[in-house]
């Protein structure tokens, strides 16, 4: 690598450190991006957010996408007793302005980003691992490392983007974990997954039990993503390894067997446990923590990648400002935070009455009413309106408010959420 100091220095090349790379390359400005794996890899969190689609459009990849992957027009909720359920649409949401996003094979998904980042003027090295960093008052020293070589390169800046393993999280003990949101999932993926006719079939579809929800995401024509959340205590309880407890899970739920029952399983089956936190700060005197890096909070509602994208999208907006004028430098990493920890915010709530109130929650949720525009408010925040509006966020009080009110006040029929024992006889989607 060439010795030269760089505007900015971003360590990891996801979705959080590809867009940010591009925008401040297409600034001019210098960038480098060390990731430390090799790209594609595989990744979950596969389903994306209308609201991340004018970012698309400023990256330039809107074009791109369209070839790649499947478009997302919105979701359908179930409960897990089979007695109700709702399809939203993303085009109903409140004073929406995008009808869709995509479900994305995130290995391609990751490696289309990353490659725009180079195609514009970002400088990408990958399997390149970060071993240390040195702040000074006027740049970032950072020692790289390669399978063949080890170096030193300096930037005025550095974005985090590692991330859930946050390097700059652990390295300066910023993390805080959720405790009341310690999860565990196992997931994989299938071929011949049945689905619904016409855009219908690009709806992510999510099952919510009383102690568990699945997912079903249309990757492609035939490929779908499935997989199962529940708390990790309950996991280690069935004493399981992650492959037959997935097999015994969807089996146990018939609205999952009964579009599975040719479902063939076409990749090992992963597992994560244990992802929800955020870190205590988000800025220092030359860094920010974007993306993952920032905070993770739950793979339910498809909020991962965008907050990756929205996160970035601001932090090189705010390095441009800063690196066209350093005396504003705090006043604007201020904003930075405040911004980013305000959409997750957002999130949280939604997250916790997902959880906490899981049946209440359900509800109302199944129930969705047409009195004031609340149902169109939660459908926008669902397609990643993170409330910014007072419109949207007072609607979102009265949910939350019927939510906490339904556990005293059934305004919606009550739900059991405890599945019908289903009638399998051959294990589902066993490996072709």
């Amino acid at each position: 690598m060439e010795s030269k100091l760089y505007d900015v220095a971003i360590i990891g090349g996801g979705p959080a450190g590809s867009t940010a790379a591009t925008l401040l390359a297409k600034s001019g400005r210098r960038v480098i991006v060390c990731e430390r794996e090799k790209f594609p890899r595989f990744h979950i969190g596969e389903s994306l957010l209308p609201f991340s689609m004018q970012a698309f459009d400023r990256l330039g990849v809107r074009e791109k996408l369209d070839r790649s992957f499947l478009p997302k027009y919105g979701g359908e909720i179930m409960a897990a007793c089979g007695t109700r359920g709702v399809k939203f649409y993303f085009k109903d949401g409140f004073r929406s302005k995008r009808d869709r996003a995509y479900q994305v094979t995130r290995s391609e998904f990751d490696k289309l980003l990353l490659d725009h980042s180079r195609e514009n003027g970002a400088e990408v090295h990958e399997e390149t691992e970060v071993t240390k960093l040195d702040f000074l008052d006027d740049r970032v020293k950072i020692d790289i490392e390669t399978s063949e070589a080890q170096s030193t390169i300096t930037a005025r800046y550095l974005l985090d983007c590692s991330g859930r393993q946050t390097l700059l999280g652990g390295l300066f003990d910023l993390k805080h974990t959720y405790d009341h949101l310690q999860k565990f999932s196992v997931f994989a993926h299938y071929d011949n997954v049945d689905r619904l006719p016409g855009k219908d079939a690009t709806l992510i579809r999510m099952v919510r039990g009383l102690d568990r929800w699945f997912w079903m995401i249309p990757l492609t024509e035939t490929r779908t993503s499935i997989g199962v959340v529940m708390d990790t205590g309950a996991f280690r309880a069935e004493r399981l390894a992650p492959e037959p407890a997935l097999e015994k899970f969807i089996a146990e739920q018939p609205l999952m067997v009964g579009r599975m029952q040719n479902a063939v399983r076409v990749s090992p089956v992963y597992s994560a446990g244990d992802y929800s936190y955020r870190n205590k700060r988000l800025a220092g005197e030359r860094w920010l923590l974007v993306g993952d890096a920032a905070g993770f909070i739950d793979p339910v509602f498809s909020s991962g990648v965008f907050l990756a994208v929205m996160s970035a999208e601001k932090a090189a907006d705010t390095l441009e400002e800063v690196l066209r004028d350093e005396s504003q430098r705090r006043r604007l990493f201020k904003n930075y935070s405040r911004a980013v920890n305000r959409v997750m915010d957002v999130y949280l709530t939604f997250v916790n009455a997902w959880y906490q109130r899981s049946r209440e929650f359900l509800e109302v949720f199944l129930n969705p009413t047409e009195t004031m525009q609340i149902a169109a408010a939660v459908n926008a925040v669902l397609a990643g309106n993170a409330g910014r509006s007072f419109a949207v966020r007072w609607r979102m009080w009265l949910f939350y408010f019927f939510v906490y009110a339904q556990r005293f006040f059934p305004f919606s029929p009550r739900l059991s959420l405890v599945p019908k024992r289903a009638d399998v006889s051959t294990p589902i989607g066993v490996t072709s």
